[in-house]
């Protein structure tokens, strides 16, 4: 069971005993923390708060590193061809470790076999936001608009089968609309796009709109987890709307190279355990509109499993496809 970081905290106490001959791995060297998707989104947001108190915490730095390109392939290809010796990270979210695998004909790596999970990092609600010149105030609206206009409104994502897209088609199925998929290298991109007016709507972390949002230059219409978010409280949530079947919410996930060995896995984890711990990390976290969440190592393979087989339903009744 994933388990929040409050019900953690007691779990990472300096350890004794046997615990204590356990730990015994420490980086020689600054580690690579690398993030599969450009600069600027929730996942990058995270990961630069948490490799902050990594390094304080370890005392060694850990440097945070944007690779992103093809659905988040790039940079998970880094990790996976790695030296499995502790140093390389991946900060990954869903669609790296869930939906590549449905989408893309061909993968250069197998995430499965070649990335070994550490830890649940967050979780991440998202937020449906239109271009303030679309004439819709309500989720209701948009829906109403996009039945009379099908195929004519288009929604961006940060990539082919990354969250922003398949938690926008999950949405596309239960209300029954049909939207143009303008795909981008990044939320950030999408974003610019949609201020610009070049795109009608975009289904995006939290983190990455919020500040849009409070300057008005995007209309927030609902949220995706399964109520309203502190940062967002004016905002109605998705099943508040009239949607429940379409609640989502994207995580990140602490990801290194397989084979890696598990002294270095079992410090790692713990590392990221005690950072979650931290009240300001928690702090700064729920102001970038994420939740830390930690995770033992067998937890997060299990919920990947459980995660691949949720979203490939939804890859296979949208057919998405990557050539």
């Amino acid at each position: 069971m994933i388990r929040r970081r409050t019900l953690l905290s007691t779990a990472m106490l300096a350890p004794v005993g046997a615990r204590a001959e356990q730990v015994r791995w420490a980086p020689n060297r600054p580690i690579r923390f690398i993030v599969p998707y450009a600069a600027g989104g929730s996942t990058d947001v995270a990961t630069r708060i948490l490799a902050d108190k990594m390094t304080e915490i370890l005392g060694q730095a850990v440097v945070v590193e944007n690779r992103g390109g093809s659905g988040g392939n790039i940079g998970g290809e880094i990790v996976a061809r790695a030296e499995p010796d502790g140093h390389t990270l991946l900060m990954s979210g869903t669609g790296l470790l869930t939906t590549n695998r449905h989408i893309y004909r061909s993968m250069s790596f197998d995430p499965a076999k070649d990335l070994a999970p550490i830890s649940l990092a967050y979780t991440s609600d998202m937020v449906i936001v239109v271009n303030p010149r679309v004439p819709a105030n309500t989720l209701q609206e948009f829906v109403a608009l996009a039945k009379a206009r099908p195929g004519e409104l288009s929604f961006g994502s940060s990539g082919h089968g990354a969250s922003t897209h398949t938690a926008a088609e999950l949405f596309k199925i239960a209300a029954g609309i049909d939207l143009l998929h303008v795909p981008y290298r990044g939320s950030g991109a999408a974003m610019n796009d949609l201020i610009a007016g070049n795109i009608h709507m975009i289904l995006l972390q939290i983190a990455g709109a919020v500040g849009n949002i409070r300057a008005g230059q995007v209309r927030a219409l609902a949220v995706t987890g399964p109520r309203r978010y502190p940062l967002l409280p004016e905002v109605p949530s998705i099943a508040e709307a009239g949607w429940p079947e379409a609640v989502s919410t994207s995580w990140g996930a602490v990801m290194t190279t397989a084979g890696t060995p598990q002294p270095a896995i079992r410090r790692l984890n713990e590392v990221i355990r005690q950072a979650l711990a931290s009240e300001t990390v928690q702090e700064r976290f729920r102001n970038a509109g994420v939740d830390g969440v930690s995770s033992t190592p067998e937890e997060l393979a299990d919920f990947i499993r459980a995660e691949t087989e949720k979203w490939g339903r939804v890859v296979r009744e949208a057919q998405i496809r990557v050539e």
